[in-house]
């Protein structure tokens, strides 16, 4: 009964979706206002009916009704309560349902607030977030319907919608229970942050597609939009560091990112999302980038359904993946219909979106930030060639073929290179036409960027070399870093001296004391001239308004950052990037690992650590239907003791008997300080004796400055986030006019 009564109501949603589509369209062609008002109230009505469902379907889960199919297939007896309620977006059907829920729960809250105010826009964005809303429940209620019961008939057991002739109901004694891999709190937080993400960015691809219906090019829609846009930038980048997070307590790999097809799926969308946060600055100052902002918002939308289409299709070889499913041509057909309809849109409008002022200099702030658009465009070429290649091979070969890590990340490494420079620069610069002395100093950095950029090239191709010929001697790299140094001193000369002179002692520090690779020179220095350009403008900015206003050096800091929320926020994100990258730098350039089996009281040595095998012990837990693997090691520093790690090998079962095995799941062992995290991971033991054990062991240099900066990275972007009193609608800054810290600041 609670089953149809939830696949009822998710009919009933789908029709009152399709009508909001109807009415809203039918209400601007005749001019109804009564008309355009029923589909508004119509897609306010559509959440707390897919509530209701959602509720039902939750119900089903946490009561064991193991007849329905989706129950079966994602929850078991054994499992705790709160992962029952997170198999609802564990599995493929729930999760569907989970996404049309969110995009009811947005849809209504764009509707309710200033409907009057937005009222040439709301129409069609009515129209745009239904017929997304009614795609995705479509695809619950034809093909991935979570409420299907198991029926048995002569030919087998299958989940049906609707009863076989000549069936039966069949429950099974027990579930499937969730992929082990996701039986991890991580579950709770991680996927919904990355559907609030996905699901986000639908509304500011509506307004943009309003804003092309109606003719209203300004930058209107961008004002409305903006909190959504960082909001859903938020949530995206939440998921994916929680993703990372997970990958490195859970999956064994060693590391926190595997250039996973689906990990790349979530972060192609990040790609476009950030290109836009800094480009629609450059419309809203300046007027310019219209047409490129739309194309940003449209390949953000495209990239969200066509990430969705990945994970659920089954198309793709990941731990993230769900089993194969018919839906993935149906989500093809609409990310091109979608695609089709934008871009004709834009197309029509295109003449109505040129730029209000011309881009007088290629030294400036808006240059600087389309070149830097460009760069995550590349980046975004790269991931996504990566992931369509495999499947173009298949289909035109008959065999499947992978694109591994190394490709990705030797492709991308110039690219963020490049990246962490402009961000070095940017904030030099001047929106507009600068005056001659302001050109003539930022000449010198922006000709050092130019000159860096076959330099970052050239060094990755010769380290190639060097690798298999062996490294060079630390004093010639080091006297290559001075060189370097000295002429970037001379190119910074009266902007960004202080910073590259800094940036270059750390870099000849490390060449001398810790590494002679090229790539992680030039990758510390990178990092380091961004944060001493970064901290600068905080500081110069602070001290300015501490002799304004007589204030003291904390107070003045907390009030500048609290009126230009939206300025130092985004200083404070690219600070927490810069901690991010040195974790990145050390984890991906400066990773040991090794393996071994060893006998009890036997050691393995790695970087300096000792680790030795102590005790291994084995029991079954036949409640939660899994056997437990510990492991006892002891691990040293030279010979300082530091403690004890207890690696865990899981092996989950889907019997009460405990004899069919399903996906392990390896629980590492893990040592943290400020230098490097010792990762050790149980490979195998032998069960007889208990008396040796193969561990596979990681030394992580600087890898907890990746979850640090991740910290500061959500303070900045609440920070720029944080509402002002109606920020859509105050006025704009004086396009053409740069900014430089006044008393006010």
């Amino acid at each position: 009964m609670i089953a149809d009564f939830g696949y009822g109501i998710l009919v009933v949603s789908l029709l009152v979706s399709l009508y909001s589509v109807g009415a809203a369209l039918t209400g601007v062609k005749v001019k109804s206002t009564a008309l355009v008002e029923s589909a508004r109230r119509a897609m306010l009505l559509t959440w707390p009916l897919i509530t209701v469902s959602a509720l039902a379907l939750i119900y089903l889960l946490v009561n064991n009704h193991y007849e329905i199919s989706f129950v079966y297939e994602v929850t078991s007896r054994s499992m705790p309560t709160y992962l029952k309620i997170t198999a609802w977006w564990g599995g493929q059907a729930g999760s569907l349902v989970f996404w049309s829920w969110l995009m009811a729960a947005f849809a209504s809250l764009v509707t309710l607030r200033k409907w009057d105010r937005d009222r040439e826009f709301l129409p069609w964005v009515i129209v745009v977030s239904s017929v997304t809303l009614a795609f995705f429940l479509m695809m619950s209620v034809v093909f991935e319907n979570p409420f299907a019961r198991l029926y048995q008939t002569f030919e087998g057991i299958n989940a049906h919608t609707f009863a076989p002739a000549d069936s039966v109901v069949f429950t099974p004694a027990d579930g499937r229970g969730l992929n082990p891999l996701l039986r991890h709190p991580g579950m709770i937080i991680h996927p919904p942050m990355l559907y609030l993400g996905f699901v986000s960015y639908v509304i500011p691809y509506a307004f943009a597609m309003a804003a092309l219906i109606t003719g209203r090019t300004d930058d209107r829609w961008i004002r409305i939009t903006r909190r959504w846009s960082l909001w859903a930038w938020l949530f995206l980048s939440f998921g994916l560091v929680l993703g990372g997070r997970w990958a490195y307590d859970v999956l064994g790999w060693g590391g926190y990112w595997g250039w996973d097809p689906v990990e790349i799926a979530a972060f192609m969308p990040w790609l476009t999302g950030t290109a836009f946060l800094h480009s629609v600055m450059i419309q809203e100052k300046r007027g310019q980038f219209k047409q490129w902002n739309m194309i940003l918002v449209i390949l953000t939308y495209a990239l969200v359904i066509f990430g969705t289409f990945l994970t659920r299709s089954g198309v793709l070889s990941s731990v993230h993946a769900f089993a194969s499913s018919p839906i993935g041509p149906f989500f093809m057909g609409f990310v091109a219909l979608t695609l089709i309809a934008s871009i004709a849109l834009l197309i029509w409008r295109w003449p109505d979106l040129g730029s209000e002022t011309e881009m007088k200099s290629m030294l400036s702030r808006e240059a600087l930030f389309l070149l830097n658009n460009l760069l995550f465009m590349s980046v975004l070429v790269v991931c996504f060639v990566g992931v369509i290649y495999p499947l173009v091979s298949e289909l035109a070969t008959g065999s499947k073929v992978t694109v591994g890590p190394p490709w990705y990340e030797f492709s991308t490494s110039p690219l963020f290179a490049m990246l962490m420079f402009l961000m070095a620069i940017a904030p030099l610069s001047s929106w507009g036409l600068s005056s001659q002395e302001k050109l003539s100093n930022i000449n010198k950095p922006v000709l050092g960027g130019i000159l860096a950029v076959p330099l970052v090239s050239y060094a990755l191709w010769w380290n190639r070399i060097t690798e298999m010929m062996g490294s060079w001697p630390g004093v010639v790299v080091s006297l290559a870093i001075v060189l370097i140094a000295l002429g970037l001193m001379y190119l910074f000369r009266k902007l960004l001296w202080q910073a590259a002179l800094v940036a270059s002692a750390v870099a000849v520090y490390l060449s001398f004391t810790y590494t002679t690779n090229l790539i992680a020179l030039i990758g510390f220095f990178l990092v380091t001239l961004v944060l001493m350009v970064t901290l600068r403008e905080f500081w110069r900015a602070t001290r300015a308004r501490q002799h304004a206003q007589q204030e003291n050096f904390a107070l003045a800091f907390i009030r500048l950052v609290g009126r230009n929320r939206r300025r130092y926020g985004g200083y404070i994100i690219h600070v927490s990037m810069m901690l991010m990258a040195i974790g990145i730098l050390g984890i991906e350039l400066f990773q040991k690992e090794t393996q071994g089996q060893v006998a009890a009281g036997e050691a393995l040595d790695i970087a300096g650590y000792t680790v030795q095998f102590e005790d291994v012990a084995s029991w079954n837990n036949p409640s939660e239907q899994v056997n437990y693997t510990r492991a006892v090691v002891s691990i040293y520093k030279g010979d300082q003791y530091l403690g004890q790690l207890y690696p865990r090998k899981d092996m989950y079962f889907s019997d009460q008997q405990m004899t069919t095995a399903t996906q392990p799941m390896s629980i590492p062992g893990n040592f943290s300080s400020f230098k490097d995290d010792l990762y050790v991971l149980l490979v195998d033991w032998e069960p007889a004796s208990a008396s040796g054990a193969t561990f596979k062991i990681y030394v992580n240099p600087l890898v907890n400055w990746l979850w640090i900066g991740s910290l500061l990275f959500f303070i900045g972007v609440i920070i720029a986030a944080w509402p002002d009193k109606d920020p859509e609608y105050a006025p704009a800054r004086a396009r053409g006019k740069a900014y430089q810290p006044s008393s006010a600041d």
